[in-house]
Order: C-alpha cells, then structure tokens, then sequence
C-alpha cells in the first residue's frame, strides 16, 4: 500500500513525465466537410495504416499521398464514416479531436467512450474513433462527423465531391429535421437520419469521455489501429490485429 505522501509523489511524478489524461468531461459539435481527415495522412501517428479515405464515388483509395479534395486533390472521407447505432443505448463513430494538454500523435486512431451528460440524449453512450484534428476544435472537444451536420471551414469539400450542397442546411450546424436528409446524396441520408432517431436531434451534448479500446467494427470500416493495440470483437473478447 501506498502512504498519502507516496501517492503524491507519484501522481506528481507521472505528471512530470507527460503521462496523458485518459479520460474527463468535454464538449460534442458534429460536422461532415467530406474532406480526407488529419488522420489519414501517413505518419501523424504510430498506427497499423492511415485512416481510409475514398474518391468521389466513394471507392476506396490505396494511396495515403493522395491530396485532399478540399485541397486540390482528390481524396475524400468515405460515406462509411457515417455514424450507426448498436443498439437503442449504443452509438458507434467518428470524430475529430482535441484533448487539452495532447497532440494529434498521441490521439489519432485512438478509441472514447462518450457517455453523454445532458440533452434528450443523456446516459446514452457512443465510442468514437479519432479520424481527425480540426484546426477550429477547441481542448477536451470531439466534433462527431454526422452527415448533414454542416461543412464547417471547409464548404468546398463536399461541393467538390458531391456536385451541390444546396439543401443541406446552415454552414455550421446542419440541417434542422430528418426530412431534410432526403436532400443529401443517397449515400449520407443514413447517417444524416442517425441523428434525429438515435441521437433524438441533441444539439452538442456534453460528455464524459474516457480511452477505450476499439471495437473491431470500427476498425474494419477505418482501416486504422494503433500499434499494440488490441480490438474489442463482438462477442466482447480481445484480439490483436
């Protein structure tokens, strides 16, 4: 057993040493800018591959060098980052991360459970995969990618890939209801609809976030684990990939 004052010491020593929070309380925007993510560019992070992206029909693409479609290039997230619900309590995703006192290496691909404090969806929980760093999310933020969420900084992404964004609402924030999803390409309606039936159109819940290990299902759908890390298949056991 450790004294009071070895316990300090230790807490104290491990803060020296850049030992990282693993979990908090924090903030949920959403957005869907269709833009390839911070994450799926080659080493950002010690990870088993980047994050997947895809053209503009939403093909998967081989090549991490590929530039951004909000860039000039031709790489886009992919249609599957959509988030999906498990079950009635259980959401699964994608988003992009800041954690105060980190950086981009140490969350990329890096699996939180969200368990949501306030708005209709409360004690509801979502594990997401950080896919991306936005240059405008602020500390202990996760900006969930929810189709029909709003482009965000980058309108021209999904302008790019898509054609027209006409009739998919406010910039930042989206659309308002679940008939508006049918404005989306065919593509995104389901994960635009995720957000008026599970997520009972909540309008940036708080959270408290927590580190987990990643569920294979969202591993097969990123193509993206970090190295040594092992994945939570769906009978609840572990396994490396």
């Amino acid at each position: 057993m450790f004294s009071k004052t070895q316990a300090f010491a230790l807490v104290a020593a491990l803060a020296a040493t850049g030992v990282q929070a693993q979990s908090g309380s924090g903030v949920t925007t959403r957005y869907w800018d269709c833009c390839k993510t911070s994450c799926a560019w080659s080493g950002k992070a010690s990870v088993s591959s980047p994050v997947k992206t895809c053209d503009k029909n939403n093909n998967p693409l081989s090549d991490a060098s590929i530039k951004s479609g909000c860039d000039g290039g031709t790489a886009y997230a992919c249609a599957g980052n959509s988030p999906w619900a498990v079950n009635d309590q259980l959401a699964y995703g994608f988003a992009a991360v800041n954690l105060a006192g980190q950086t981009e290496s140490s969350w990329c691909c890096s699996c939180y459970q969200l368990t949501f404090t306030s708005g209709p969806v409360a004690g509801k929980t979502m594990i997401v995969q950080a896919t991306n760093t936005g240059g405008d999310v602020g500390g202990s933020q996760f900006d969930i990618m929810i189709p029909g969420g709003g482009v965000g900084a980058f309108p021209q992404g999904c302008i790019n890939q898509y054609g027209s964004t006409s009739g998919w609402g406010q910039q930042y924030g989206g659309v308002s209801s679940r008939d508006q999803c049918s404005n989306l390409p065919s593509a995104l309606q389901a994960g635009c609809q995720f957000r008026f039936d599970w997520y009972k159109g909540a309008d940036n819940p708080n959270v408290s976030w927590q580190k987990v290990t990643c569920p294979a299902a969202i591993v097969n759908v990123s193509g993206c684990l970090r190295n040594g890390e092992c994945v939570i298949m769906a009978n609840g056991s572990g396994a490396l990939r």
